[in-house]
């Protein structure tokens, strides 16, 4: 079996040393990709509800379907790629895999239409790019850096990651608004960004020098990390959670229609969520290093729980709009990197990808079935009641997360 070992290419030190306190070159390279490959993303997510709803008539539930594709197709192929990359003790081959596949399929949207179908398909197959992806690149963020800077390294690798999903909605602003509406521009523009992002991860980020130590890496020793208190519980916290949750797109939708602007908006408002996430992802990263990051965690919700809130409308225009994609960006700032770097510290460095594949799992399931839900309840609902029944679900949800995770005893 392998861990990293002597020194990677973002400096750390020999196993069983101390480790620099500066977030190590491996992470900013990574948070390179990761701001390519979101300004890939998140234009074809930004697209996303106006193309569905507005270019191709689709109904909420056909929107909550697709969206529920987006998010919950990764979810199997997180434990896959989280195994198989602790498996050959390659993370970063198999990152290469997850990065081409999604890169790749930006090429194959314009020709499935309107097919609820193909769009379905293609979106699942992007999202499988993800799920390979996701948990080979935070366990190599976990093992290059310090355990009491694990906050801060996935703070700065979010912020990056963040200033994608802020550059991705305006290029599609953008381009609806001066060039075309017409989809295939956007979605080869997404394309050129993906495989730029993909050229730096294969050029430029080294895969740690590893070294044979005891510890063997198969399903069953996968499985038995959920015998692990620690990991068992914040697993099942973070999927209650997840079910809790409601997807971006529908947020956004929801927004719309209660602050009462017009729908080209929907793609600027991921702007906002993006900016205040970019400039607060680091500064709670560390803060949750030095309080607790399952607090910060737990706080984060509380914040969505107030997002709820104002979806309800207590007044309208660009002000709703405002404070609500505002906290909406607070919410991820807190949650995102935070909850890798707490699960980080839960399962040992040779199943390291795996182990967070397994939270990571937990969560997308949850938020998958969660859009569907959204979806079924706007379907045969109005808004207000929609939004009260995800009100009631956080509630909830955040009740049965604190009594099974107390915050006060939990890091």
């Amino acid at each position: 079996m392998y861990v990293a070992s002597t020194r990677d290419a973002g400096g750390a030190p020999p196993v069983g040393a101390p480790r620099a306190s500066r977030v190590p070159t491996t992470v900013y390279l990574l948070g390179t990709v990761s701001l390519l490959t979101d300004i890939s993303a998140e234009m074809v997510t930004a697209f996303l509800p106006v193309y569905v709803i507005f270019s191709l008539q689709m109904s909420y539930l056909q929107l909550g379907l697709l969206d529920g594709v987006y998010t919950g197709a990764t979810a199997v192929l997180r434990l896959v790629g989280g195994y198989w990359a602790d498996r050959v003790h390659r993370h970063k081959a198999v990152a290469v895999v997850g990065y081409g596949l999604s890169a790749v399929t930006k090429l194959v949207f314009p020709a499935v239409g309107a097919s609820t179908l193909g769009l379905g398909g293609v979106l699942a197959v992007d999202r499988a790019g993800k799920g390979l992806r996701t948990a080979p690149r935070d366990a190599m963020i976990s093992l290059v850096t310090a355990p009491d800077k694990l906050g801060s390294a996935f703070g700065v690798h979010r912020t990056m990651d963040t200033i994608g999903a802020l550059i991705g909605p305006l290029a599609t602003f953008a381009v609806l608004t001066w060039l075309t509406t017409s989809p295939g521009p956007i979605f080869a523009i997404s394309f050129c960004f993906g495989l730029v992002g993909l050229i730096v991860l294969v050029a430029f980020v080294r895969q740690p020098p590893l070294q044979r130590v005891k510890g063997a890496v198969s399903p069953r020793a996968l499985a038995g990390l959920l015998r692990l208190r620690g990991v068992r519980r914040t697993t099942t916290a973070a999927a209650l959670l997840g079910l809790a949750t409601i997807s971006d797109a529908f947020v956004f939708v929801v927004l719309q229609r209660a602050a009462g602007v017009s729908p080209t908006w929907l793609a600027l408002m991921p702007v906002g969520t993006a900016l205040t996430f970019l400039l607060a992802a680091t500064p709670l990263g560390r803060f949750a290093d030095r309080v607790g990051r399952w607090r910060v965690f737990f706080a984060g919700h509380v914040l969505l729980l107030a997002v709820y809130l104002l979806l309800l409308g207590p007044f309208s225009g660009l002000p709703l709009v405002l404070l609500t994609v505002a906290l909406h960006g607070l919410f991820y700032a807190a949650t995102d990197g935070v909850l890798m770097a707490h699960g980080a510290t839960l399962v040992p460095e040779h199943l390291r990808a795996g182990g967070l594949s397994i939270v990571q799992t937990g969560q997308a399931l949850a938020r998958f079935a969660s859009s569907v839900g959204f979806g079924l309840l706007l379907q045969s609902l109005a808004f207000t009641p929609s939004v009260w029944i995800a009100i009631g679900t956080m509630l909830a949800a955040l009740a049965c997360t604190y009594l099974l995770i107390r915050p006060e005893v939990a890091r």
